[in-house]
């Protein structure tokens, strides 16, 4: 177990051991309680210019070694993955194709 406080700020490593971002905060689905999103922050420049993408927890898996989570998702990928809204966490329609795109099983089912 950790508390949620201890997760933000964590670094985010691809599968080569290259940091792709941190986690800026988790997201948690308010009927289950499971984790459902970590959005991590990448890009940018000294915390300017960094955006901000949620990301399937089932994406991410702690690794000791490196003190980070470690996903596949590529830059690009984040880059590339579908448009969200500012209200993105209420459109089930959004989170249905970023699932699919990061090829993914839906946390609600």
């Amino acid at each position: 177990m950790i508390s949620s406080d201890k997760v933000n700020g964590t670094a985010v490593y691809s599968r080569a051991g290259e940091q792709i971002g941190t986690i800026d905060h988790l997201s948690i689905d308010k009927t289950t309680g499971k984790v459902a999103y970590a959005v991590m922050g990448f890009g940018g420049f000294l915390g300017f210019g960094e955006d901000h993408h949620p990301i399937s927890w089932g994406k991410l898996s702690y690794d000791t070694g490196l003190g980070g989570y470690v996903t596949d998702i590529t830059s690009e990928q984040l880059e590339g993955a579908p448009a969200r809204k500012d209200d993105w966490y209420r459109d089930r329609d959004w989170e249905a194709r970023t699932h699919d795109y990061y090829g993914v099983p839906s946390y609600w089912i």
